[in-house]
């Protein structure tokens, strides 16, 4: 596999993680999810034929009528895009991590913006800086339903308010804490991919040239790390 060839299938990878319909809808008998199994089936099986049959038996799980089958069906089709997002990351390293040159403020925010939207469960930004600009820059692109967690510590007084008002428009689920102890930035999402931010997230590259890595070999550490800090911070929101 070439590394066009890769990077095409990762896109679509992606893109069918974003657009995946939701549990309680997914085995509706509806055009769009007809539209969306169709070209599942079609990336799965250009990523790995041997994989492709086991996607077919965990959508016929979906579609039945039993709760457990269909919980273990969904829980099985995202788990096999997550695999092939992954495969596909790893062979393609590093063109997958981004150098943002300094100025280029959309391009990093842009690149985030698609990180965010790969989401299906859960979104953990550990920042110290974040703040309100923050909170109208990322949070509208959340999807409904994705529980949000933020672990930050120097601009609260600035980020508390504008989450409050967020949260009370979008009726989205989101908790922050303070700790003292943060220098990196990290975004951490379903908590099984992780990516640094060379830069703080609402500054991106407008006063240096930044990077946006994937974690890979060192992911189990920094999660345990950061969750930790989590079970240790001092709740900011919900109060």
């Amino acid at each position: 596999m070439n590394v066009n060839d890769a990077q095409l299938k990762l896109q679509q990878i992606e893109d069918l993680i974003r657009s995946c319909p939701p549990k309680a809808t997914i085995r509706h008998d509806t055009m769009e999810n007809f539209s969306w199994f169709g070209r599942a089936k079609a990336v799965i099986t250009t990523w790995d034929s041997v994989k492709a049959v086991q996607f077919e038996s965990h959508i016929a799980d979906v579609q039945q009528m039993a709760g457990s089958s269909i919980n273990r069906g969904y829980s099985n089709i995202l788990i096999t895009l997550h695999q092939a997002r992954h495969d596909l990351v790893l062979k393609l390293a590093p063109h997958t991590n981004m150098a943002v040159d300094q100025g280029r403020v959309f391009e990093y925010f842009d690149e985030i913006r698609k990180i965010i939207e790969l989401a299906t469960e859960e979104v953990f930004f550990i920042d110290p800086y974040l703040d309100a600009d923050f909170v109208s820059r990322y949070l509208t692109y959340v999807k409904d339903g994705v529980r949000l967690r933020l672990l930050t510590s120097k601009k609260l007084a600035s980020l508390l308010p504008a989450i409050k008002t967020f949260t009370q428009e979008r009726g989205v689920t989101i908790e922050v804490r303070s700790h003292d102890e943060l220098h990196d930035r990290f975004i951490i999402t379903d908590g099984i991919s992780c990516r640094q931010s060379g830069a703080s997230f609402k500054d991106g590259a407008r006063n240096a040239p930044t990077t946006i890595v994937e974690v890979l070999d060192a992911f189990s550490a920094i999660k345990l790390t950061y969750e930790n800090l989590w079970t240790q911070g001092v709740v900011k929101f919900p109060d």
